[in-house]
């Protein structure tokens, strides 16, 4: 079994922008564009993250500067959001501006490991049309995607930058070492595979979301052949077919991606987990992502 990761790094930006400032927002009182789990870096030429955007995001973001101007070592401020500064949320938002040192940075680095090894992870069988666009949609999301394929060469030309691919003979396995609240979509080449990885997935009350790509005769099908073949009907119960729900008819694959990854965030998501704060990250503990 084969494995390759691709994502994009903080420590990048940090060699690039040693020169920085973190911005965290340390209170969000009314209604806010994000809540105290947001932060972004602000460097003299660029920026990492974000707090939320708008104006409030453009008021850190010079404040940011011209704190490593002056060279602060660190600063609050405290924004209303309303009509003074262009936002109508109608909250307040208070921020936190710490320039950067190497014992920061670690943290942060840290911290970000964190965040990215206790994401939900998707596990996507087949690197067709279907599922390259799935994975591409679920690329831009917090969650950890995993392209599985038993074909090579769908796999090296699937090449979608934030995503994992898994090369597999036997992607049932892959299924059985999944770690709790995984969420599984099988859309493969072959129905018999299919329902071979379904059957396994939905073996797992722990799963947060098992749906397969298909149509009323395909559901059929396999809920007579898990009742035949394992003597478990009720399994059957748990299953999302087809993924992506049937009130859009539309079948282009970057449709139904849209749809399912929708969907899949909402299952995944509901397993909630939360990212520690920066400033409770020790150095020196290593977490891999």
């Amino acid at each position: 079994m084969a494995m390759v990761a691709s994502r994009e790094d903080i420590r990048d930006f940090l060699r690039r922008e040693p020169d920085c400032v973190l911005v965290e927002v340390t209170g969000a009182a009314g209604s806010t564009p994000r809540d105290t789990d947001a932060w972004m870096l602000v460097a003299p030429d660029g920026l990492f993250g974000t707090i939320g955007g708008g104006q409030l995001e453009y008021m850190a973001i010079d404040h940011g500067r011209r704190a490593l101007k002056r060279g602060d070592s660190a600063d609050t401020m405290t924004v209303p959001l309303g009509p003074e500064i262009g936002q109508c949320c109608g909250g307040r938002v208070a921020l936190a501006f710490t320039r950067i040192d190497r014992e920061k940075a670690a943290m942060l680095i840290e911290r970000s490991d964190l965040e990215i090894a206790s994401r939900p992870h998707v596990y996507v069988f087949g690197a067709g049309h279907v599922g390259d666009a799935l994975a591409m949609a679920l690329s831009l999301v917090p969650v950890r995607t995993i392209l599985v394929d038993t074909r090579e060469d769908e796999l090296s030309a699937a090449d979608i930058h934030g995503i994992e691919t898994c090369l597999t003979a036997m992607p049932e396995a892959v299924v059985r070492d999944a770690p709790r609240g995984s969420a599984f979509v099988i859309l493969t080449h072959d129905h018999a595979l299919d329902f071979l990885i379904a059957a396994e997935a939905l073996r797992r009350d722990d799963a947060s979301y098992v749906g397969m790509i298909g149509s009323k005769t395909k559901r059929s099908t396999f809920k007579n052949w898990l009742s035949r073949e394992i003597g478990r009907p009720d399994l059957f119960d748990r299953l999302i077919c087809p993924i992506g729900g049937t009130a859009v008819k539309d079948k282009r694959p970057a449709v139904i991606a849209a749809l399912a990854a929708a969907e899949i965030m909402t299952a995944a998501l509901n397993h909630h987990w939360e990212a520690p704060a920066v400033s409770s990250v020790k150095p020196g503990k290593r977490v891999g992502a």
